[in-house]
Parts: C-alpha cells; sequence; structure tokens
C-alpha cells in the first residue's frame, strides 16, 4: 500500500525550542487520552522521538525542549549524529532494519535496538556487544501486515526465535515491534496492533521469560493513539514532533531482504 507524504499544513516544522515543547507537549496530550480511554495508566507508555532526517542543529532543539532519547531509521545516519552530538545526554535507539556489518556500530553507541528480525543479526550483536563489554536492549520486530516489503518475523515464527536469543547473554529482550498497514482504514490498521498483542500474550503464557517486561512498540505520529488504545507501551513519533519529511517511511525498506539500513 501506498503511504502519502505528509504535507507541512498536517505536520508544520518546529525550528524553535519553544515550538518543539509545544509539539511534545501536544502529542504526549494525545497518548495520555488514548490511554485513559483504554482504562490504562498514561504513565505505562513511553514516547520515543524519531529524528530521522532531521539535521543536527533542530536536534539541538528539541533537547533543549527536553527529548533524552531519540529513535533512528539509518545506522549510518545515527552513528553520525552521536558522535556529532555527543556533547549532549541523548539514548540512541536504532528502530530500522539491521545489516550485519554494521553490527559493530550499533553496539558502539546504541542503547537500544528495535528491529531485531534474524538469528544472524542477533549473533553478529552479540559478538559485538562482547567485545565492547556491553548490554543492549533489544525489541523483536514482527510483520503483523503481511507485506512483502517490510522487515519482520512472520507471526508464526516469534517463540520459535525467543527461545534462540537466552544464549546470547549480551541482549536483554524487552519486547516486540510493529509496523502497521499504512492506510485510513483505522480497523485494518487496529488489526496489526492486536495481532502483536496476541503474539506478545501467546508468547508469554507459553514462557514469561521469553520477553523481559513484554513490551510492545507500535504506533508513529498517524496511528500512535490506536497503538495506545490496543496497549502499546512505546510509540515512535517523529513527524508529529519534527514536522513532515521529504519522504514517506516506505523510503526506509528497500526491496532487497538486506539492502542499506
Amino acid at each position: 500500500m501506498n503511504e502519502p507524504i505528509a504535507d507541512q499544513t498536517t505536520y508544520p516544522s518546529a525550528t524553535t525550542v519553544e515550538e518543539f515543547r509545544a509539539n511534545l507537549a501536544a502529542v504526549r496530550a494525545r497518548i495520555d487520552a488514548a490511554a485513559i480511554r483504554a482504562g490504562r495508566d498514561p504513565a505505562q507508555v513511553r514516547l520515543l522521538p524519531v529524528s530521522k532526517t532531521v539535521p543536527e542543529e533542530r536536534i539541538r532543539l528539541a533537547v533543549a525542549a527536553g527529548c533524552t532519547e531519540l529513535g533512528e531509521n539509518k545506522v549510518q545516519e545515527a552513528k553520525r549524529k552521536s558522535a556529532e552530538l555527543a556533547d549532549l545526554e541523548i539514548a540512541w535507539s536504532v528502530i530500522g532494519h539491521l545489516q550485519t556489518n554494521k553490527a559493530k556500530d550499533v553496539a558502539a553507541f546504541a542503547t537500544e535496538f528495535q528491529a531485531l528480525d534474524s538469528l544472524r543479526a542477533a549473533e553478529a550483536l552479540d559478538r559485538r556487544l562482547q567485545a565492547a563489554g556491553r548490554t543492549l536492549d533489544v525489541m523483536v520486530q514482527v510483520n503483523t501486515s503481511a507485506e512483502d516489503q517490510k522487515y519482520g518475523l512472520e507471526p508464526g515464527e516469534v517463540i520459535g526465535f525467543l527461545r534462540e536469543l537466552p544464549r546470547l547473554e549480551t541482549l536483554r529482550v524487552r519486547g516486540l515491534m510493529t509496523l502497521a498497514l499504512f492506510t485510513s482504514d483505522t480497523e485494518r490498521v487496529r488489526e496489526c496492533f492486536r495481532l502483536l498483542r496476541s503474539v506478545r500474550d501467546r508468547a508469554v503464557d507459553t514462557d514469561p521469560d521469553l520477553l523481559g517486561p513484554a513490551e510492545l512498540s507500535m504506533g508513529m505520529s498517524g496511528d500512535f493513539e490506536v497503538a495506545v488504545e490496543e496497549g502499546s507501551t512505546c510509540v515512535r513519533v517523529g513527524q508529529a514532533i519534527f514536522g513532515a519529511r521529504a519522504v514517506p517511511d516506505s523510503h526506509y525498506w528497500p526491496p532487497a531482504a538486506d539492502a542499506g539500513s
């Protein structure tokens, strides 16, 4: 399904600390309201601002407005920004597909990796983390939309994959992540989120130790309220905080399974 590119009317660019504060407050208020509608504690939902394509000078404004953690899709972009913004206290979360030859970089600077979807990548990360003397929080990505162009494990593969991870002691499994369909049909989006929740619940019922705190990372600028209603514990919001991007998110999902990250 084609994803429309958001315009500046929908998501105007924040260019001052005050504008970033206002955008963060507005997103947080929407998260809280969605949680309350679902009978949930708003404090259970973490907001992860996503700064992909945003230049460093604007990221500094966002940090001044209160951002302490940031998500990035591409490893090279995240590595560059973490180095150039090393004077700031930022926890970097890599949320996009990982080529195994980039595992060393992720192991060096990231505090979290949300797109684990292969044993090969998990083993590469573990080797690099052992060498660096570090551990890394990870989430397993699940393809709940059944779209070939998206990364992630098939829902039926998740429990078997999770059973392979305890031997990789540097990886701290925290939960599951997904990307819903890009559609205006809210019920189809909701089905993706419900599917991830059911996969999580099945894994916990099978073995409570497989998923740690069993978090659910789901929901972005266009659908995070639905995600919160369906149990998300982490929403990844970029455009509603930083402003519209020039390219759609699908730009980050090359058709080849191990194309650039």
